[in-house]
């Protein structure tokens, strides 16, 4: 078979293949990204642990504020969990 160049509505690959191609590149960058951000938030860190210790020292404050720890035992916890890093 005898393939015609000079056809003029043949678009010489310049078609929709690059919106696919945009596609499979951004789901491959995608992924990547997912994986990267899960790993380092599931080894502890990243973001995910500055949370946790953001609610740490919340709940520490309010167990102060209820009386349920004294000065001493505030200070001690405040300092275990800004050296946990």
């Amino acid at each position: 078979m005898m393939y015609r160049y000079d056809y003029p509505n043949m678009m010489y690959g310049f078609g929709f293949g690059w919106i696919f191609m945009l596609i499979f590149w951004g789901v491959i960058i995608w992924a990547i990204f997912t994986l990267v951000k899960y790993f380092t938030e599931k080894n502890g860190y990243g973001y995910g642990n500055r949370n946790k210790d953001d609610e740490a020292m919340r709940i520490l404050k309010e167990r102060y504020a209820k009386g349920e720890i004294n000065k001493e035992e505030f200070e001690e916890k405040k300092n275990v969990l800004a050296n946990r890093h």
